[in-house]
């Protein structure tokens, strides 16, 4: 029986294709790959634009150029405080992701709840009010236990599914296992940018995925119920519109800001 979870889900209707073609996109912003040179600048830049969006999908009013300047709310705080260190905490996500996880949440949540809830999983039922209002239920602690530890073990192992395809199912498992008293989402959008550098997607974190998200606010709460409990065309669903996120998530790269300022 193979070990590689993420295979058979990459194998679903038309995902492979919208896999490959938003790779393509990420790949024409990097000229291929490694031929063009990104400046700190603009990882930095791109990092506070997730930022500020992931934000905006947990239902915070900030602008970007309030965030820019320093201004925002808890929530825009605690992204901003996830991507400090986000560069540094993504090449341990396969060795050990529930490490990174709890450290990133430690961050989001920082302003969100008491001292002794940070990076603690859950032990009840129900987490807190959370930033994805609209999903079903958070499952019992027991079976969330159970199936983070599996997803844990599953990005310890060799996998012949694209990168993009095991951030999908990070950034859905984390939102709909509700790991956390609060936070979740902002910790799931976090690993998902985690896993795309870790797994060479991105590895200089300059696109944007969480505008990605954010553009695509409409379908994102139900693309998590599909997940949720939609069987595998909901899976299916949910990485298609992954694929469409990333493509964004080119576009909306600093990248492209400052070539169109160049010419």
């Amino acid at each position: 029986m193979s070990l590689d979870v993420f295979e058979p889900l990459a194998g679903l209707e038309g995902v492979g294709s919208a896999a490959r073609a938003a790779r393509d996109a990420v790949d024409v912003l990097l000229r291929d790959r490694g031929l063009r040179k990104v400046g700190a600048d603009m990882t930095a830049e791109a990092l506070l634009r997730g930022a500020h969006a992931s934000a905006a999908l947990a239902g915070s009013p900030a602008t970007l150029e309030e965030v820019r300047r320093g201004g925002g709310d808890v929530l825009t705080a605690g992204a901003i405080r996830m991507t400090g260190e986000l560069m540094s905490l993504a090449p341990r996500m396969d060795a050990a992701p529930v490490q990174v996880w709890t450290r990133l949440h430690q961050l989001a949540a920082a302003d969100l709840g008491s001292e002794d809830q940070l990076g603690h999983l859950r032990t009840s039922r129900e987490p807190l009010p959370d930033d994805i209002p609209g999903l079903p239920p958070a499952p019992p602690a027991d079976e969330m236990w159970e199936r983070l530890s599996g997803l844990a073990q599953a990005l310890s192992r060799p996998t012949k599914a694209p990168g993009l395809v095991v951030a999908a199912i990070v950034h859905a498992e984390l939102a709909v296992l509700r790991p956390f008293p609060t936070a979740n989402g902002l910790v799931a959008r976090a690993a998902e940018r985690a896993v795309l550098v870790a797994r060479g997607i991105d590895p200089v974190a300059v696109t944007v995925p969480e505008a990605g998200h954010l553009e695509l606010a409409g379908s994102y709460q139900q693309g998590l119920r599909d997940y949720a409990g939609g069987g595998l065309a909901g899976v299916r669903d949910w990485l298609l519109r992954s694929c469409e996120v990333l493509a964004l998530a080119a576009e909306r790269s600093p990248l492209n800001s400052s070539a169109r300022q160049e010419k």
